[in-house]
């Protein structure tokens, strides 16, 4: 292991909830809670007023809005955040060539590998620095962690939340640890935590004590041996610049279970285009397409496809999509769908033969179009407007949807640069009113730019108005992030 600190994890402080204060004023030292709206929805990340009420990831909606009904409750915008991301992903590859993202809002720098850091002076001063650049750049805050490898870095980061920076020294490790609870270690989820309760070892100093042979014993061979060595702070895993995409991948899951087989031959389709959407997205292409199915009784079932060679042609993933869609029961209902690509590749093997089917399948569906008596796919009665999604009206300008239900929308005008705006109702079909991209957060320059070597301080309170709470929000498939 190291001798000076110089493994960095940066862990951003409530992404999602922290990215939509900053762009919507009025919502600014407000409970905010972001996730699926649905009645299946979860918690994918809440304010820091949020959580003082009990508020946290992965917790089931209904039960966030029994314990802050007059929160703000939002779909998440997953484009906002990947492009605040990016901007937070570069400031960290100008400390480092060596940075690991696990997230979108976290990952690990090498300091010693861009020589931005080589004892624990420099490594603070790399730290402090970082976290006023992102403030400056995005407005947004972020938790450091220093330490001689990944795993205290991280322990260290979520010790300085929120915005705060936590180092530990070379050699203080064990002291650290020692009283921390076995859930602090890596790999020791509620099951393992469980088992080594039973056995009378709650704290990390009580593994330690208890020898590797009895862990051996208790977790199995690889368990065993890894835990022990976490428990005296040896973990030498190096910082991996790029870690390479397994899998592409997109799924629903549905308030209410789809019985209608026509209609989910039409979800697996439109699946099967946002995942290609996503796989052109990143530059590659893949060989096996999978089919995620579960059912009205929770059983998951999936199935695959290996084509001929690696495709992003969207006709071709549908195709197989539909095939393996045959070979599954849906009686009874189906809660959640997904379409995947595997088998991942930067090239694209043209398939002639699956071009095709896909070619005469396309003429077979404009053929049932002009049929009246083959089934039809229902056209929209109504538009949906996601709760913190932004839009735009031709008289009032920019704005963001607070609120949508019985034929009504409810939206507040007001940029991410603005005083908190006022709030006006329209009809859900009103034709001046219309979804927008998102606005960028007022990008500043980083803080050595402006003044080299200064440590941006304490930003100005912000001021905002009273938010009214949303109106309830019809929803076909709940967003499940896992961020």
């Amino acid at each position: 292991m190291r001798t000076a600190p110089t493994i960095l994890h940066l862990d951003m402080d409530a992404f999602f909830a922290s990215a939509e204060q900053a762009s919507k004023p009025s919502l600014r030292g407000k409970a905010v809670v972001v996730g699926g709206l649905g009645p299946r929805g979860v918690v994918a990340t809440a304010s820091y007023e949020a959580r003082v009420f009990g508020v946290n990831s992965a917790m089931p909606m209904a039960q966030a809005r029994r314990l802050v009904p007059n929160a703000a409750y939002l779909v998440p915008r997953f484009g906002f955040y990947r492009s605040i991301s990016e901007q937070v992903m570069a400031l960290l590859r100008g400390l480092s060539p060596l940075v690991e993202p696990l997230s979108l809002d976290e990952a690990f720098v090498d300091l010693e590998a861009g020589g931005a850091a080589w004892d624990a002076g420099s490594a603070r001063s790399a730290g402090v620095r970082l976290r006023a650049d992102i403030r400056a750049v995005t407005g947004l805050t972020g938790s450091v962690g220093l330490a001689a490898s990944k795993m205290l870095a991280k322990i260290a980061s979520e010790q300085a939340k929120p915005d705060g920076l936590v180092l530990i020294e070379p050699g203080t490790e064990r002291e650290l640890l020692g009283p921390m609870s076995v859930r602090t270690l890596p790999g020791v989820g509620p099951a393992t935590g469980d088992h080594l309760r039973r056995a009378g070892i709650t704290t990390v100093d009580e593994i330690a004590g208890a020898g590797e042979d009895e862990l051996v014993r208790l977790l199995g061979k690889a368990h065993g041996h890894a835990l022990y060595a976490m428990a005296l702070a040896r973990d030498d895993r190096p910082v991996v610049a790029e870690r390479e995409a397994k899998s592409v991948s997109v799924e629903d899951t549905y308030d209410v279970d789809i019985h209608d087989r026509l209609r989910v031959g039409f979800e697996v389709a439109r699946l099967a285009d946002r995942c290609v959407g996503r796989l052109r997205g990143a530059g590659l292409s893949g060989r096996t397409i999978v089919l995620k199915v579960r059912r009205y009784d929770f059983s998951t079932l999936t199935r695959s496809e290996t084509l001929r060679g690696p495709t992003d042609d969207p006709a071709v993933v549908r195709e197989a999509a539909a095939r393996l869609l045959d070979s599954v029961d849906t009686t009874g209902g189906v809660r959640l769908l997904g379409v995947g690509v595997t088998g991942l590749a930067d090239y694209t093997q043209e398939d002639l033969f699956a071009q095709a089917a896909g070619e005469q399948a396309s003429a077979v569906e404009q053929e049932a179009a002009a049929d009246e008596s083959v089934p039809q796919p229902p056209e929209p009665v109504e538009r949906h407007w996601p709760a913190g999604h932004d839009v735009r009206h031709a008289e009032h300008g920019p704005g963001w949807v607070q609120g949508s239900g019985l034929g009504r929308v409810t939206v507040r005008f007001e940029t991410p640069d603005s005083a908190p705006g006022r709030v006006r109702t329209f009809r859900i079909d009103d034709p001046d009113l219309e979804p927008a991209d998102p606005l960028p957060l007022v990008r500043r320059r980083p803080v050595e730019a402006e003044n080299p070597g200064a440590v941006r301080g304490a930003e100005e309170e912000d001021t905002a108005a009273e938010v009214e709470p949303p109106a309830e929000e019809p929803s076909n498939a709940a967003e499940h992030a896992a961020g």
